[in-house]
């Protein structure tokens, strides 16, 4: 005889009720889903996550009293087996970077389809991780942009800072002086500077700067 499976325990933590009553009608009509509690801020969900040790959390990032984000940490101290599935408005490369660093499983938006925030939390539930299509199209093309831009200058620009004042003819010591900073950092950023540009003679870095217009400055 069957035994019946174990229904994935949910606790949802959203500051807009509406909205928790929306997820929760929509969650509980799936089979194998079930929503143990609602959280409005993150010290009520740290409470509840603790009390029921849910098997997943869907977790906003704006929150009354902190960043959902921030929280993922410690709501995870309390139900460490607990998956984290962002639901958030907040659509950047950098929101989405920084939950999954914090330990989120998944991240959708909040104007996906129903069905689609159902196979997230399954996706995540099974152990698998879930980024909304849009979401990973944009990071990638963030990244194949951010590749192109250092392909076209790789120096950052306190390197190239120090490579205006060393095409202007000052020593490393002088360098230091006017960056305040000391004589050995000025030195690495000279190695890392030619290494970079594949130069091996001052007189390509004073060419490269000319070509740069660096020298066209104070």
């Amino acid at each position: 005889m069957a035994v019946d499976k174990e229904p994935l325990r949910i606790l949802l933590v959203d500051d807009h009720r509406v909205v928790r009553a929306g997820l929760r009608m929509v969650l509980e009509s799936e089979d194998g889903l079930e929503v143990v509690d609602e959280a409005g801020d993150v010290r009520d969900a740290v409470f509840k996550t603790r009390r029921h040790t849910p098997d997943l959390i869907v977790l906003d990032v704006m929150l009354p009293d902190g960043d959902g984000v921030e929280a993922i940490g410690t709501l995870q101290a309390e139900a460490p087996q607990a998956k984290v599935l962002i639901l958030s408005m907040e659509d950047s490369g950098h929101h989405v970077r920084r939950a999954f660093a914090n330990g989120a499983n998944g991240y959708v938006l909040k104007d996906a389809a129903e069905d689609e925030l159902v196979s997230a939390i399954r996706e995540v539930a099974a152990g698998g991780r879930y980024l909304h299509p849009a979401l990973g199209a944009r990071m990638i093309q963030a990244d194949v942009e951010e590749r192109e831009r250092a392909a076209a200058d790789p120096l950052s620009d306190r390197e190239r800072e120090v490579l205006r004042l060393l095409a202007q003819g000052h020593t490393n010591q002088e360098i230091a002086a006017q960056l305040y900073i000391s004589v050995r950092t000025a030195e690495t950023h000279r190695a890392h500077i030619m290494q970079k540009l594949g130069f091996s003679t001052r007189s390509e870095l004073v060419r490269y700067a000319i070509d740069q217009g660096m020298l066209d400055r104070g």
